[in-house]
């Protein structure tokens, strides 16, 4: 059976006072609204039509929500967790761990009896992070690391006063030198720093790192004394079409800067930060799980509506629809979201009577058929396989 989902919407500072309440169809009250939630991770699960939390449903009965394989796979925990994400300012700087670097932190936060909602604890749980976000309209973020030659090139272009030691660092190939050191540094040294680069972006009249250099004038504007503004000068600057997505798997640095999207990760809120936050910033930690191998090209792109990312907690199905219908193979519990349009949604062959609107979503566990939807609208399907 197919149930709709009742969903907590994340009022982080970060995010937009509009584009959710476009996608959804409502008046905007004035708030930021980040991320809308569509899962079972303990600190906002999704609510069922019974009034029972999926992971309350999960923890009385993982093999019956999940199906039995996939219960077991995961030690009787949700699998993934999906998100509508609206950026109207800049996420943090920031890198999620892998499954081993999650268990070891996990537990010496637990040893060191740090509560799990400290706003300075690190790990909240044992999972990896990796993450998936599509973009539902043209989306800007910083991806990965730069190749570094390009990134001497952006810098000998704009020749900041007081960047020669960087410069210089990256030509040697020092990455992960040249990044730990300028993120310990205090605020008060980074400061003119800053201002040297926001100077050399306002001079800049060419062409070639147009983007880049309009991205790095705004965050010296915005974060004057904060080293993530230097880390953001080694990253891949990305502006997403219309579906196209980068997928981040564990170490790669990354911070969202504007837009909407649509998310999906391993069960998780384990983020380390860097940088371009209000909140807690452990360098240390955020090196010690960094992916300091460059990245060439971090746009992804469907085959078929398919998203081929290789990770082992989710897989993403976008489906289109005109007047038609589709059956989406998966894997374990499916949950399903609108984007546009009107989609209904059945498992098994049969239809349950829940038709999704933008912005809306749908559950179907683990022992269901495959989903079946229909009628005119995008939606995307996620599963556990």
């Amino acid at each position: 059976m197919v149930v709709r989902l009742q969903n907590t919407i994340r009022d982080y500072a970060w995010g937009s006072p509009t584009a959710l309440a476009q996608l959804l169809g409502v008046e905007p009250d004035g708030k930021p609204q980040a991320e809308m939630w569509m899962g079972a991770h303990e600190s906002a699960p999704s609510v069922l039509p019974t009034g029972d939390s999926l992971y309350d449903a999960v923890t009385a009965g993982a093999s019956d929500v999940l199906g039995v394989e996939t219960a077991e796979r995961f030690e009787g925990r949700f699998p993934f967790l999906a998100k509508l994400l609206a950026a109207g300012q800049p996420l943090s700087i920031q890198a999620h761990p892998s499954r081993a670097q999650a268990i070891d932190g996990y537990a010496r936060d637990e040893a060191a009896g740090i509560p799990r909602n400290a706003p300075d604890r690190n790990y909240k749980d044992a999972w990896p992070k990796p993450e998936i976000l599509i973009a539902l309209e043209p989306f800007d973020a910083l991806v990965g690391f730069r190749p570094l030659s390009s990134t001497v090139a952006l810098l000998e272009a704009l020749a900041p006063v007081g960047l020669d030691g960087l410069t210089q660092q990256l030509r040697d190939g020092k990455l992960q030198e040249a990044f730990t050191d300028f993120m310990s540094s205090d605020r008060d040294s980074i400061r003119p720093v800053v201002a040297a680069l926001g100077e050399a972006c306002a001079q800049y009249a060419g062409a070639a790192f147009a983007l880049e250099v309009e991205t790095m004038a705004k965050l010296c504007a915005d974060f004057p004394d904060d080293p993530g503004v230097l880390a953001a000068l080694l990253l891949n600057r990305v502006r997403l079409d219309r579906f196209d997505a980068v997928y981040l798997p564990a170490g790669n640095v990354h911070a969202y800067l504007h837009g909407l999207g649509f998310e999906v990760m391993a069960n998780s809120d384990n983020v380390l930060r860097g940088g371009l936050t209000s909140k807690y910033v452990d360098v240390p930690e955020l090196v010690s799980v960094v992916d300091f191998e460059p990245l060439d090209n971090p746009v992804l792109s469907a085959t078929d509506g398919v998203y081929e990312t290789g990770c082992e907690y989710f897989a993403v199905r976008r489906v289109q629809l005109e007047g038609g219908e589709q059956t989406v193979t998966g894997v374990g519990p499916r949950i399903v979201c609108c984007v546009a349009g009107s989609v209904e949604v059945g498992a098994g062959g049969t239809y349950d009577g829940v038709t999704l609107s933008a912005g809306q979503s749908a559950f179907a566990g683990g022992p269901e058929g495959p989903c079946n939807l229909r009628g005119s609208g995008t939606a995307f399907v996620v599963s556990a396989r």
